[in-house]
């Protein structure tokens, strides 16, 4: 079952998201079991908002892939991540790619 994931990181700067993001190119090799991505910055730092095919895609992906370019970049700390069943996903026609 296809899930959500939340994950706060207090303290993530938008150059250090972008460190990681092309060290990872999760854009060009998607991760397995990755299907939707979503992320944003308020006042305590880093937000996301996944869809994963399951909980254990992201905890691979998290393990063989994003933790070694997080640390690469020094990010510290932990995140906060959640995760729920996925009830609908909707995606408007025409969107897709990154931005």
């Amino acid at each position: 079952m296809a899930v959500v994931m939340s994950m706060g990181w207090a303290g993530v700067t938008p150059a250090q998201y972008d460190l990681v993001r092309d060290a990872v190119d999760w854009e060009e090799v998607p991760a397995a079991g990755g299907q939707v991505h979503v992320a944003w910055f308020d006042a305590q730092g880093l937000r996301v908002t996944d869809v994963w095919t399951s909980q254990q895609a992201f905890e691979a992906f998290m393990a063989e892939r994003l933790a070694p370019a997080v640390a690469k970049a020094g990010i510290t700390g932990t995140p906060e991540v959640s995760f729920s069943p996925l009830h609908r996903r909707f995606v408007a026609p025409g969107i897709s790619g990154a931005e």
